[in-house]
Parts: structure tokens; C-alpha cells; sequence
């Protein structure tokens, strides 16, 4: 098949054309680094064109309330509209585990916009939700840094490592489409306080991890169920322990 990977540049859609590749299929890597953007609608006829089916893996370079649901709802039409000109026959986007939970915060809404236009779209597709990623847990530190001490919610997160995402992606791009959303989650079910501490002391840094259950994730009150996943998600392989370990981690 030949597949089109919107985003193909960034952290996921590089490990995901890669294990596309290596499936045995015609990938196109399409970003602005290589003349194609979903936003203003660049390159995005001749990237389509033959396309089989179109994974858009692609994130918002600005997390402000209104640029982001710019950038999603723009990206979301103007792929639906090349899609439907190219007969493409399958829709992937990959969103966010605990998006209808989380529209307090504009990026979670602005995810929320993306999924109904592809609902919408009457292209069939096909989205898979995923938890937090590894490589994010230094920024979440960061987040809730004061000094020397970080302070951390204390409900649960399940974060995975982006391979496994893009290992979950590419089996879903491979299917027929389910017009249905799934869920990926790491192996791993903790609280977040719990998996920063762990990085911190992995890496030597001294700051003090505080489990707090005033303390917010970037701005939202968050419980045990906001960010996990519900019944049966598709489970990743690589613990978080493992990967801290890893090549991939110092990537």
C-alpha cells in the first residue's frame, strides 16, 4: 500500500514510516520539511495522490489555546478535502488518551475538534488514543518545578514509549478501517509523582518530588482516571524502567 505519514518527521511519524517501510510499503514522510503542509494545504494534492491510506501523526507547534485549535481544525479540513479528491480509503490519526476528560484544557479541546471533523469527514478512519509518552515525563518535571522541589499529582498516569505507539499505529494503518477509536497504553500504571521521581533520580537530579493531590497537570486538577486508559487498551511492551535504560531514552 502506499501510505502517507502526515507528520513523518517528528518523534513518532520517524519510528512509524520506518516500520512501515520495513512492512513492505510505499511511505511518504510528508511534513513542511518536505514541502507538505496540512495547515495551509501545501503539497498536500500531489502528497495524496495514489495514497491508500493517510496516518496523520502531526502536532501543533504551539500549545496556546486558540493556535492549537487553529492548527488542528485547519490541518483536519484540509485533509479531509484531499483525501476525499484522492479517493483515499483510510483516515488514521493518532489523538489522546482522556480527551473528553480533559477539555478544560484548550489542547485537549482542540483534540477533541480534530476527532469530530474526522468523524464527520465521511472518510473512514480509524483513531487510536494514546497515554503520555516516555520522552514527555522530563517535561512534565519541569512543569511543576519551584526551585528545588517539584511538585507532582498524585494520580495515576500510564505512559508509554513512543516506539510502541508507532509499532500500535502502523498495525492499525495495515487494517481496515474500524470507524472506531482504540486506545494504546504503557505496561506501567503508577502515579505521576511516582514515574517523575524515577527519572529524576535515573538522570542524578537532585530536586525533591512531591506527591501532591492540589498539584495540577499543566494547569488541570487531574484524577486516577483522566489520563489511563479504559477497558482492554492495547498494551505496549517496553516498561518504563527498561527504556530509561535505553538508547531512547537519551535520544
Amino acid at each position: 500500500m502506499k501510505i502517507v505519514v502526515i507528520g513523518g518527521t517528528g518523534l513518532i511519524g520517524t519510528q512509524l514510516c520506518k516500520n512501515l517501510r520495513e512492512r513492505g510499503h510505499e511511505v511518504l514522510a510528508a511534513s513542511p520539511k518536505s514541502g507538505v503542509n496540512a495547515v495551509t494545504g501545501e503539497g498536500l494534492q500531489q502528497a495524496l495522490a495514489g495514497a491508500d491510506v493517510v496516518v496523520d501523526v502531526a502536532n501543533s507547534p504551539s500549545f496556546e489555546d486558540a493556535a492549537v485549535l487553529e492548527f488542528f481544525e485547519k490541518s483536519g479540513r484540509n485533509l479531509a478535502a484531499a483525501e476525499k479528491a484522492a479517493g483515499v480509503k483510510h483516515h488514521v490519526a493518532l489523538s489522546v488518551v482522556g480527551t473528553e476528560r480533559m477539555l478544560e484544557s484548550g489542547y485537549f479541546r482542540a483534540k477533541m475538534a480534530q476527532e469530530k471533523l474526522i468523524k464527520g469527514s465521511g472518510i473512514p478512519y480509524s483513531i487510536l488514543r494514546a497515554t503520555q509518552f516516555f520522552e514527555f515525563i522530563g517535561a512534565i518535571a519541569q512543569s511543576g518545578t519551584e526551585g528545588s522541589t517539584v511538585r507532582m499529582p498524585a494520580a495515576a498516569l500510564q505512559p508509554i514509549a513512543s516506539a510502541d505507539v508507532a509499532a500500535a499505529l502502523a498495525t492499525v494503518a495495515e487494517q481496515a478501517p474500524s470507524n472506531q477509536t482504540t486506545e494504546v497504553a504503557g505496561p506501567d500504571r503508577k502515579p505521576v509523582a511516582s514515574f517523575v521521581r524515577t527519572y529524576l533520580q535515573h538522570n542524578g537530579d537532585q530536586r525533591e518530588v512531591i506527591a501532591d493531590e492540589q498539584a495540577t497537570y499543566f494547569g488541570a486538577l487531574i484524577d486516577d482516571r483522566s489520563l489511563t486508559p479504559g477497558a482492554n487498551p492495547t498494551l505496549g511492551a517496553i516498561h518504563f524502567d527498561a527504556w530509561l535504560k535505553s538508547a531512547a531514552a537519551r535520544r
